[in-house]
């Protein structure tokens, strides 16, 4: 009966060991460092300030959705992260990009970034001001098996466009009493 009760717990104790070691593996397998996590944000970054197309193949997720506070529906898949970065480099001249600093916490990269360009091309039904902007904002980037899948920034879209010589109207027939 001891002996049957040793067993038990022999077992118990190599089962919570290998199920230890299997989640811990896979955990770490996602998990990123600091120094990985710079390198993969700064090649991001490069996709927009080099308009580099292959790279995008290189670092981005099939299943990438991109969030951003300047379109009200999410950029979805490789293909609509090209389009997104080809119509920035029709738009801005002088485009560029730079992760300021960044935070790793598993797989998620939290980011400072700043943008920077002039306004030279059409934004959507507006026509080009030839005005430079700068803004700064955060991201949360998710990166899974070397690629990235996910991507949420926040930033100040209003500044951007009073950069950019645009103001704020109130609505028409709106008036103060």
């Amino acid at each position: 009966m001891q002996a049957t009760r040793l067993n038990l717990k022999i077992i118990f104790i190599m089962l919570v060991l290998i199920c230890s070691s299997f989640s811990c593996a896979q955990q770490s397998s996602n998990a990123l460092t600091a120094e990985e996590a710079k390198v993969m944000m700064d090649r991001y970054m490069e996709t927009m300030n080099r308009a580099d197309l292959n790279l995008i193949d290189e670092i981005i997720a099939p299943e990438f959705v991109l969030c951003t506070p300047f379109f009200p529906a999410p950029i979805e898949g490789i293909e609509g992260y090209k389009a997104l970065v080809t119509n920035t480099s029709n738009t801005f001249s002088g485009f560029k990009a730079t992760i300021e600093e960044v935070v790793v916490s598993g797989d998620q990269v939290w980011g400072r970034f700043s943008m920077a360009g002039t306004n030279t091309g059409p934004l959507g039904e507006l026509p080009a001001t030839g005005k430079k902007f700068h803004i700064s904002g955060l991201a949360v980037t998710r990166v899974v098996n070397g690629k990235i899948v996910e991507d949420e920034t926040f930033w100040n879209v209003l500044e951007f466009y009073q950069q950019l010589g645009f103001t704020l109207a109130p609505p028409e027939g709106l008036t103060q009493k």
